[in-house]
C-alpha cells in the first residue's frame, strides 16, 4: 500500500512503437510495463524515500499514412487501485503495421508532453519513457489526414516549446530510439537520457531496470 500523505507523486507515459519490428519483443514490453511498478517502489525504500501516489498509462504508436488503428491512448492508471486494470490492457497489446520507416513517434511524444499530469503541489515527478526502433515523420506532414490530431505541434522546434514548458524539477524524457533525425535533437532537449538503438532490430537490448536506473539517478533533484 502507498503512503497516502507524504513522499512523491509519480506519473509515467510510457510511449511504444507499436509496429510490426517490434513483434519479437512484445513479451519482454509486456514484462517491463508489469514490474515497473514493484521495482520502483522496492528502489525506493531502499533509499528510504516513499510515493504517495504512483500512476501510468500508455500510448501506443505506428503510421497516420497507413494504419486505421495510429494512436492509442490510455488514460492514466492509478496503480494502487487499478493496477488489474492497466495489467490486463496490457495483455492484449497487439504489434502490427507500420509499413516502412519513419513512424509518427512524435506525434506520440506531443500527447504525452501534453498528459494530464498531476499539478498539485509538492514534490512529484513526471516522466516520459519511448521506445521505438524507427525515424519519425516531421510533425505537422500529416495533418491532411482526416483523423489526425487537432492543435499537434508543426514543428520539432515546436514540441521542444511545450517540453520546456514543463516543470524542470519534475520532468525527466528517457529515450530509446535510433541514433538518426529526429530522436539526435531530442537526446539534446532538457532533462533527457538517450540511449541509441539500431533502426528495424527492435529494442530487446533495452529492459525496465536500466529505465529505474535514469529515474532513480535524478530522485533527490
Amino acid at each position: 500500500m502507498l503512503e497516502q500523505d507524504f513522499g512523491y507523486k509519480m506519473d509515467i507515459v510510457m510511449c511504444i512503437d507499436a509496429t510490426g519490428s517490434m513483434h519479437p519483443i512484445i513479451e519482454d514490453i509486456r514484462a517491463n510495463a508489469r514490474e515497473i511498478y514493484g521495482k520502483l517502489l522496492s528502489e525506493l525504500e531502499e533509499a528510504n524515500a516513499t510515493l504517495s501516489e504512483f500512476r501510468i498509462k500508455l500510448i501506443l504508436f505506428r503510421d497516420y499514412r497507413i494504419d486505421s488503428e495510429p494512436m492509442v491512448e490510455t488514460k492514466f492508471f492509478n496503480l494502487d487501485g487499478e493496477v488489474e486494470e492497466f495489467y490486463s490492457f496490457i495483455d492484449n497489446i497487439m504489434i502490427g503495421g507500420g509499413g516502412d520507416f519513419p513512424e509518427n513517434g512524435l506525434e506520440a511524444l506531443s500527447l504525452a508532453i501534453n498528459s494530464d499530469w498531476n499539478t498539485e503541489r509538492g514534490r512529484k515527478r513526471q516522466v516520459i519513457i519511448l521506445w521505438t526502433d524507427a525515424t519519425a515523420h516531421p510533425l505537422g506532414m500529416d495533418r491532411m489526414i482526416e483523423f489526425y490530431p487537432e492543435n499537434m505541434p508543426k514543428s520539432l522546434e515546436e514540441l521542444e516549446e511545450s517540453w520546456n514548458k514543463m516543470d524542470r524539477r519534475a520532468k525527466r524524457l528517457i529515450l530509446f530510439a535510433p541514433g538518426d533525425y529526429p530522436w539526435l535533437n531530442v537526446a539534446e532537449w532538457d532533462q533527457t537520457f538517450f540511449t541509441e538503438i539500431r533502426p528495424g532490430e527492435g529494442c530487446g537490448e533495452t529492459d525496465i531496470d536500466e529505465c529505474i536506473k535514469m529515474i532513480l539517478y535524478t530522485w533527490h533533484a
